[in-house]
């Protein structure tokens, strides 16, 4: 029982630090991502103003149904927004999926568990790896 109230402590206590270190990160994300929207609304309205053109006009086809302009008008929703709650919960995983990740760029390669197909024994992937050889796994292609 203590041993399990130890395992959890220690889980909570990484999980913790991982956000303490994650969070700075996720916040400068979240400040781009709110920035972006704002330029990029700021500049849709800017240019028209400065461009003089009106407001388009609503128009109707022969059927008395409205036909939509070819540059439709400012509309700010959260469907062609950056930054929403969305967006920032996909943001926090994509960054907590890299920082712990097994894999880093100019680090060794994570030896992984693999099933072989014949009596589906386990197995290492760099078992295969022979000397100064390099190991090359090919997944497959359907070009």
């Amino acid at each position: 029982m203590l041993r399990s109230l130890l395992l959890h402590s220690l889980r909570l206590c990484a999980q913790t630090a991982s956000c303490l270190v994650l969070f700075p990160r996720f916040l400068g994300t979240a400040f781009m991502l709110c920035l972006l929207d704002f330029l990029c609304i700021r500049k849709r309205f800017l240019g028209r103003r400065r461009r003089g053109q009106p407001e388009p006009e609503v128009q109707f086809n022969s059927d008395g149904e409205e036909v939509p302009p070819d540059d439709p008008p400012i509309f700010v929703s959260d469907d062609n927004r950056l930054c929403t709650l969305a967006s920032l919960k996909a943001v926090w995983h994509g960054q907590k999926l890299d920082f712990f990740k097994q894999a880093h760029e100019g680090g060794p390669a994570p030896n992984s568990e693999v099933v072989l197909p014949d009596g589906f024994q386990n197995q290492r992937i760099l078992d295969y790896a022979r000397g100064n050889r390099p190991l090359v796994l090919n997944f497959g292609s359907c070009t």
